[in-house]
């Protein structure tokens, strides 16, 4: 018996990355799983590896950013499974490289369109359903990056940070509801998204990895059991809660 038998689970940046192992584990633990993302062949693949291990899946592209966007891959989950119980608000991009002196303005838009008013968007079009239903559970993925600053980042942090402090919002706006609402603050997880931090020479990624905390990346699929607890009644008193799995990196 799974943790979510029953459960309809509408995951966002579900086609790569954390939202994948994510995907793939709730799927594993007896969820329905919506697969939400952006680029499509990333989705289905997230939805191939599904099935292939006897799971229940379906994808819906979208763009987080935008409201018609994700009216309609709130529609799809209800037409296609009639409920939803967890929503994990996890598409994010980081943006360009940028002192916060020479960042276009169009960058400052899009990193916020996607990482914070990504999550607005999905609670918003969520909420009255899960009102509905008598409850459920969002979790927001933001970032170790939302609490401490890093330069040349300063709209991924922004945007982060913005996510803790809606989570803690709207977890003390619907606890009366029965919705639990969480966030999980990875630290340097390996996804394509890391990539983006790292040397391109062999030798200087080798590096790179090694000086993550403890001496190596999070696997994706260690954040993926933090959101699994979330979304379970394993966590069934955990409300506006910032979970930390970042190997100690914030601490230090």
């Amino acid at each position: 018996m799974g943790k979510l038998d029953g459960k309809v689970a509408l995951i966002t940046g579900a086609g790569s990355g954390i939202g994948r192992a994510t995907a793939l584990l709730f799927a594993q633990e007896g969820a329905k799983v919506m697969v939400a993302d952006y680029v499509v062949a990333g989705g289905r693949e997230t939805v191939r590896m599904i099935k292939k291990a006897k799971g229940v899946a379906s994808f819906v592209k979208v763009d987080v950013s935008k409201a018609a966007h994700v009216e309609k891959m709130v529609k799809a989950t209800m037409d296609r499974y009639g409920r939803i119980d967890i929503l994990h608000n996890n598409a994010g991009i980081q943006g360009p490289f940028a002192p916060v002196a020479t960042l276009a303005e169009k960058d400052w838009d899009r990193v916020m369109g996607v990482n914070l008013k990504g999550v607005y968007l999905g609670s918003k079009y969520v909420i009255p359903i899960m009102v509905k239903q008598g409850g459920g559970v969002i979790i927001n993925t933001t970032s170790a990056a939302g609490v401490v600053g890093i330069p040349t980042v300063g709209a991924y942090c922004a945007s982060k940070g913005g996510v803790i402090q809606l989570t803690r919002a709207m977890a003390m706006e619907l606890i009366a509801q029965n919705i639990r609402v969480n966030c999980i603050c990875p630290g340097g997880v390996l996804t394509p998204m890391m990539e983006l931090w790292m040397p391109p020479d062999a030798a200087g990624r080798e590096a790179f990895l090694k000086g993550s905390p403890g001496g190596r990346p999070i696997q994706p699929e260690e954040i993926a059991r933090a959101a699994l607890f979330l979304a379970s009644d394993d966590s069934s008193s955990c409300i506006g809660s910032v979970l930390v799995v970042d190997r100690g990196w914030t601490v230090a």
